[in-house]
């Protein structure tokens, strides 16, 4: 068998443009009732573990795409030449394919030495209009990045540049692994202060017709352990409670 070298980068179809409804109302969730509803469907493993947002009070939602990053070896990739090589890589190239809205997850092994995005390239992504980046790993140019506004979620800070340590970035819009998560490209992704969670795309409405319901039920429990309701009577709710409920809440759309 001859000698294999892959042509890099590796490029996955461009995922469909999601229904901006969807989006629109995923953006009003939080990522823990995305994450609830999700595991209530049975789908277990939606929580990005490891990245956290870079700056407080972050909240995103979008269509997902991805960016994968791979172990080095040399005789078909490496970071020699620094920003010289990685503009003919994934990460270049899924900046350049980043439309308005779009999240960009990135599976980069929760690596330390991996700077996946620095300044410029964060500059970039805003001025293509990505919504956010979650990385399974870190960048670098820390300050300067914050101040760009983008939300980030991030493993942390490192000095290194994208190729500079044991990864190469391989491909874009391929199925990637997160933090323990599966992101697959056209998957939408819920981000804010308590992570990111993956949001299948076929599971997008179910999840905000549930997350309607547990999010209004909710705002009604709190009102009414503030005027002195009983913990085990209103989290979570009774039949009764939820009857009680039901009942305000017909109230309150007749109004």
């Amino acid at each position: 068998m001859d000698d294999a070298i892959w042509d890099l980068p590796v490029r996955g179809p461009l995922p469909a443009e999601p229904d901006p409804v969807l989006v629109e109302g995923l953006s009003r969730i939080s990522s823990a009732t995305a994450c609830a509803k999700l595991h209530a469907q049975g789908i277990r493993r939606t929580f990005i573990e490891g990245p956290r947002p870079i700056a407080p009070g972050q909240k995103i939602a979008g269509r997902v795409r991805t960016l994968q990053f791979m172990p080095q070896r040399e005789d078909v990739a490496s970071g020699l030449g620094q920003e010289y090589v990685e503009r003919h890589t994934a990460l270049w190239a899924v900046l350049e394919a980043v439309q308005p809205g779009d999240v960009l997850v990135v599976q980069a092994y929760g690596s330390a030495y991996t700077g996946c995005f620095g300044d410029m390239l964060v500059r970039y992504f805003r001025r293509k209009g990505g919504a956010g980046i979650v990385v399974d790993g870190r960048i670098r140019d820390l300050p300067r990045v914050r101040a760009l506004g983008v939300p980030i979620w991030c493993t942390g800070a490192t000095p290194h540049y994208a190729s500079q340590a044991e990864l190469f970035p391989w491909a874009y819009d391929v199925p990637v692994a997160v933090g323990g998560a599966l992101a697959l490209p056209g998957d939408l992704c819920v981000a804010d202060d308590d992570g990111a969670v993956v949001v299948p795309r076929r599971r997008a409405g179910s999840v905000l017709e549930a997350a309607a319901d547990h999010e209004q039920w909710e705002r009604y429990s709190r009102a009414r352990i503030e005027e002195g309701g009983a913990l085990s009577d209103y989290y979570p709710l009774t039949p009764e409670t939820r009857a009680e409920f039901e009942r305000w809440r017909d109230v309150k759309e007749s109004q």
